[in-house]
């Protein structure tokens, strides 16, 4: 158990700024939907990720072949071959992306919604094709030099069979995080206004802001271009978006 603690707060040590989305994440999920639901979604969000990457790491299904460099596996927590927070940041990311979602099209209460779980699969995959090609190049930050593509990839470096394996896994995800609200959500107990609507989407795009940041600190512009004109499209859904869309 002292070893498990050790690894967890070396974790926290390594990864501050995971653990800082993710706090956050806990925050704006508790303040629209209930603690419960971001509690039951951590887990099991955070499980789906786990088991798709091990799939990956082994099977190349669903994003495509990769392997992880276990040069911190004594200074932070990997489980079964797979860093700690590398699979719960899917959890925060799924989340803002289906905050997104939601505030463009005018559902804030976390029922099952189809369409929804879709775009907002779409815009997890908008997420990592910003992220991905910047964790790539982790060598040239704080974050470190954690994986790679043994056949590389298209796309800066990233196979597009990644984005494939990531809107599968977002679809999964959303539905699943539809399926725990209507369960768990308490709807009496959930603020109403700006806590609905607001503290999801500017995770989304702190996330955004923050690898656009790293992107253009590590002089790769043309990623930090693509990410801007990525990015640009959920911004323009929001400010377009019909009145009778708005919550």
């Amino acid at each position: 158990m002292f070893h498990f603690l050790n690894l967890l707060a070396g974790t926290v040590l390594l990864r501050p700024y995971v653990f800082a989305f993710f706090a956050a994440y806990i925050i704006s999920c508790s303040l629209q939907f209930g603690f419960r639901q971001a509690a039951v979604f951590s887990v099991a969000g955070y499980l789906i990720a786990w088991l798709s990457e091990v799939s990956s790491i082994h099977n190349g299904f669903p994003y495509g072949l990769y392997t992880y460099i276990e040069a911190t596996k004594g200074r932070e927590l990997w489980v079964a071959g797979v860093p700690f927070m590398d699979s719960l940041s899917y959890v925060f990311l799924l989340y803002a992306s289906y905050s997104l979602v939601s505030l463009y099209r005018g559902k804030t209460d976390g029922r099952f919604d189809l369409p929804g779980a879709v775009l907002s699969s779409f815009f997890f995959v908008y997420l990592d094709a910003l992220i991905d090609p910047v964790a790539l190049r982790g060598d040239r930050w704080f974050l470190g030099r954690i994986y790679y593509y043994p056949d590389g990839g298209a796309y800066f470096g990233v196979p597009y069979s990644n984005f494939v394996g990531w809107l599968i896994v977002g679809f999964v995800m959303a539905c699943v995080f539809q399926l725990i609200s209507s369960k768990t959500a308490r709807r009496d107990s959930v603020n109403q206004g700006m806590a609905r609507t607001i503290p999801g989407p500017a995770l989304y795009y702190s996330v955004v802001l923050f690898n656009l940041a790293v992107a253009v600190y590590i002089r790769e512009y043309n990623i930090a271009g693509m990410g801007v004109f990525l990015f640009a499209l959920p911004a323009l859904m929001l400010l377009a978006r019909p009145k009778t869309l708005r919550p």
